[in-house]
């Protein structure tokens, strides 16, 4: 099957699903498969409608395997930025998309869609994992901020970026369009929401000044709706509170909070028989559910998450849909025998539309060229 085929294939698939889901007439439907059938034939691609942008990206999040929030598939903002093709104008955009999620500390769900890529090559990218992320340095053989930016980071101050060597250092946002070379941006810091972790009864946990962001905003996704790929396609919801108190402060290898948390907590860690890694993971979450209400930004623990992805899953089967799931992102990190997603195996069988892990944009070996 030649591309074009391949392509009018994936186009009539999603189209039919996308408007039976909004309830659209057998003739609408065939009208606008033939609209897209003629666009493929004089350009070799086409364009989504912003009805078709809207309910693909809805979909898309309904359709990702190791997401355990689908339930609110369908509350998700699109903002259509596909008019945008400068890295100022780009940049722009995303401030705008990190102060309206924030929304101050009522999050909400969004995807800002920029340019399709077009016959490979893509109009315009952003090379950052998260529009929001703290960067990392190796000093003297020890890491100060989070490990996972170390490369990252480099290259920034490559480009001229100089951070102030402290662990949480706001990385600038890194902006390419087609044929020009990376654009550093800094993030007004009065844009980017952060919460300081204590404890409710813990009153040492403050000695501790750990922190984190509001909004994990993932933004080196690829978004495909129809065989449309989006390769610059930002989109949040909220943290689960395991995702940052026992993983991104927890990790050994990330900010390794625990040793510090027993510390204070004058736990016995010479002995792994004492839980001491238990005692201090538990509290860190409970710390991180406390420090985030407090501060009024939404949360969810991973309880509530797992009983509301039971939900989705009655509700899709209600709608006559499979339910796919993969397992080891969905079970959560803490106590997850405890929740039925343990218990339970799901089919990982990837659908479309959906959201894609993609070769960055820096790699040298990138096939998709950033040239005119």
């Amino acid at each position: 099957m030649d591309q074009s085929n391949k392509l009018l294939s994936e186009a009539i698939q999603f189209i039919k699903e996308c408007y039976d889901e909004l309830g659209l007439s057998e003739d609408i439907k065939f009208k606008r498969i033939t609209e897209i059938e003629d666009e493929i034939n004089l350009t070799g691609t086409y364009s989504h409608t912003h009805m078709e942008l809207t309910h693909g990206a809805k979909m898309a999040w309904r359709n990702n395997n190791r997401c355990i929030g689908r339930l609110l598939w369908e509350t998700l903002h699109v903002i259509d930025a596909r008019e945008i093709h400068t890295a100022d104008e780009a940049y722009e955009k995303l401030l705008d998309h990190i102060d309206f999620a924030t929304n101050d500390g009522n999050i909400k769900s969004t995807i800002t869609i920029f340019p399709a890529r077009i016959n490979e090559y893509d109009p315009i990218r952003i090379w950052n994992h998260q529009l929001i992320r703290y960067a990392g340095y190796e000093m003297d053989g020890k890491i100060i901020g989070d490990s996972t930016s170390l490369e990252f980071t480099k290259m920034c101050e490559e480009l001229g970026w100089k951070g102030n060597y402290t662990d949480y250092d706001i990385l600038p946002l890194v902006i390419q369009e087609v044929g020009e070379e990376p654009k550093l941006f800094d993030i007004p810091k009065d844009l980017v929401k952060e919460i300081n972790i204590t404890h409710p009864q813990f009153d040492h946990f403050k000695r501790l000044n750990l922190k984190w962001y509001a909004v994990p905003i993932i933004s080196d996704m690829r978004l495909e709706i129809g065989g449309i790929d989006y390769p610059m396609a930002p989109f949040n919801g909220w943290y689960m509170g395991t995702e940052i108190g026992a993983r991104n402060l927890a990790d050994s290898d990330r900010y390794n909070a625990l040793p510090k948390i027993a510390e204070v907590m004058e736990l016995n860690t010479k002995s792994n028989r004492s839980l001491w890694i238990d005692k201090s993971l538990v509290e860190l979450n409970i710390a991180i559910l406390h420090s985030y209400q407090k501060a009024g930004v939404t949360l969810v623990d991973h309880h509530t998450a797992a009983k509301q992805f039971k939900a989705f899953e009655e509700n899709e089967t209600k709608n006559l849909r499979p339910v796919t799931g993969n397992w080891t992102w969905l079970v959560p990190p803490l106590s997850p025998a405890a929740t039925h997603i343990y218990h339970k195996p799901y089919n990982n069988k990837i659908k479309s539309p959906n959201y894609f892990y993609q070769m960055n944009p820096n790699q040298k070996d990138n096939k998709i060229k950033q040239s005119k």
